[in-house]
């Protein structure tokens, strides 16, 4: 097992948050997911890792899968010009995490708390939330109130916003 998802288990058992783990081959992109995810209860999400333009701040976007974030109207929702998307060594750098692994679990290795995190609202009308454990073989399901308990435990600023 890939240490960055042992650390991931690791937490959540510490703040004991129960979830139901599905291994499925590597995916890269929503819909690879969805082949092997389809049938899972719960929420499927979207995962997108932001920086501003001087690259001092970033972000860490979850959303509903079915929907598209327009960078630019989010940007004017959080006070921030130029947002785009990170790269690669940013991802690794503050959630140790690579493209298509990225998931809200990243931000337990980002241990001075620099990525502030923003939660589609209606992912709170949902019962059950799905997410990668830092890495894109396996897919966690565990319920949205557990989601923020880990964000509060997680140390990282986070809002709640409507994701148009």
């Amino acid at each position: 097992m890939d240490e960055r998802e042992k650390k991931v288990y690791e937490f959540l058992d510490k703040i004991h948050i129960e979830y139901e783990k599905h291994e499925h081959p590597a995916v890269f992109t929503c819909d690879e997911a969805d082949m092997y995810t389809s049938g899972l209860k719960g929420i499927h999400t979207k995962n997108l890792f932001l920086r501003n333009k001087k690259g001092s701040k970033h972000y860490l976007v979850v959303m509903k899968e079915d929907k598209t974030l327009n960078v630019k109207e989010f940007g004017e929702k959080i006070s921030e010009k130029n947002l785009s998307f990170a790269s690669p060594e940013r991802m690794m750098k503050y959630l140790n995490v690579t493209p298509g692994s990225v998931s809200l679990f990243g931000v337990i290795n980002d241990i001075e708390n620099n990525v502030k995190v923003y939660i589609d609202e209606d992912i709170m009308n949902e019962e059950f939330i799905n997410s990668h454990p830092n890495v894109n073989t396996a897919t966690l399901v565990y319920k949205v109130e557990d989601m923020v308990k880990f964000l509060n435990e997680s140390g990282n600023d986070y809002e709640i916003i409507l994701l148009s």
